[in-house]
């Protein structure tokens, strides 16, 4: 599991994929860990072969894989067959059972106020991923917060938009930053 914790301390700019047509740019990048947000029961095993084969870690959203059921059978069956070096997840119960089946798990948390602040750190104890991701990313002072009372490493994502985004979220704590956009993946 250190595996993935290390890569990200490597180089923290983490490439999200959100469509098949930017794999080649994500596989010719510097990152070492690519997410898969968008997939289906069509494409995923190769995504996953080809992310591998270029030596990258990846992590599959499941929430976002169109074909499978979301149930633990559907998580089995990407655990089993796929095989991931880890998932993504913003429900709990495909997070405690992926830990169960001993997959690296992140969980993602959509921070909008402090009531969703305070359910999340609620969450994070209680289910205890390998590793969390807050959205929006572009919050250094909320990162600062929060890794300040969570044992576990923490990313952030979403709306980053510069190279001045990336080094604002690092600073206040987080150990790497999901990057949709392709010109931030060369960082």
């Amino acid at each position: 599991m250190n595996g993935i914790i290390g890569r990200i301390y490597d180089n923290p700019v983490i490439a999200a994929l959100k469509s098949e047509e930017e794999l080649e740019d994500a596989l010719n990048s510097n990152v070492n860990v690519i997410f898969v947000l968008h997939a289906d029961i069509f494409n995923i095993n190769r995504l996953v072969s080809s992310i591998k084969a270029a030596g990258k870690c990846v992590l599959i959203h499941i929430d976002f894989l169109e074909g499978l059921g979301r149930d633990s059978k559907a998580l089995d069956y990407i655990v089993e067959t796929v095989k991931p070096d880890g998932i993504i997840s913003t429900r709990s119960a495909h997070i405690k059972h992926a830990k169960d089946r001993g997959i690296f798990t992140i969980q993602r948390f959509f921070i909008v106020d402090s009531m969703s602040y305070d359910t999340t750190v609620k969450s994070i104890h209680s289910v205890r991923p390998d590793m969390i991701e807050i959205l929006p990313g572009v919050m250094p002072s909320v990162v600062k917060r929060i890794t300040a009372q969570i044992p576990m490493p923490l990313i952030a994502g979403g709306l980053i938009d510069s190279k001045e985004d990336i080094i604002s979220v690092l600073s206040a704590g987080a150990i790497g930053v999901s990057v949709g956009k392709k010109e931030l993946w060369g960082l």
